[in-house]
């Protein structure tokens, strides 16, 4: 299993509650695109509408410029392949103000890309704060550690 791809603001950014693996609907090419690299999750998020979900936002830049489509378009809507029941919670708990959903990770599963979703609550600016002093911290004992 390899990442491809990785948010990596979320963690600092938000406090996770639930986390979700979900299988994204994409085109030949940006399957390509994503095993070579290129994508990036920052500033994507997922939407509810009915019963489908929505990865909005995420850049799949094409993988051979002059062979794509001329209406290819990077940061198109993508479909999540969700179970109903998945889908039910996430609209549930979208409805809730102070959540959100967002991308935390692309991987490969077996021959599939799988997108890890998180159900998120922001932090306060203090609650970041506190984890850069424990980040700190923490690095200080390592460097005592390794100079022992």
């Amino acid at each position: 299993m390899s990442n491809y791809a990785e948010n990596r603001k979320a963690r600092f950014n938000y406090e996770t509650l639930k986390k979700y693996e979900a299988g994204i609907e994409l085109l030949g090419t940006e399957v390509k695109s994503i095993r070579s690299g290129q994508m990036s999750l920052e500033g994507s998020f997922v939407i509810v509408r009915g019963s489908e979900a929505y990865l909005i936002n995420a850049n799949i830049p094409p993988y051979q410029a002059k062979n794509t489509p001329k209406d290819y378009d990077p940061l198109r809507n993508r479909r999540l392949l969700l179970t109903k029941k998945e889908i039910a919670e996430l609209f549930g708990s979208e409805k809730n103000k102070s959540l959100t959903i967002i991308p935390m990770k692309v991987y490969n599963k077996g021959k599939k890309i799988k997108l890890e979703i998180a159900l998120v609550k922001g932090k306060k600016k203090r609650d970041k704060r506190e984890a850069i002093k424990k980040r700190e911290a923490e690095r200080n004992l390592q460097r005592e550690y390794k100079g022992k």
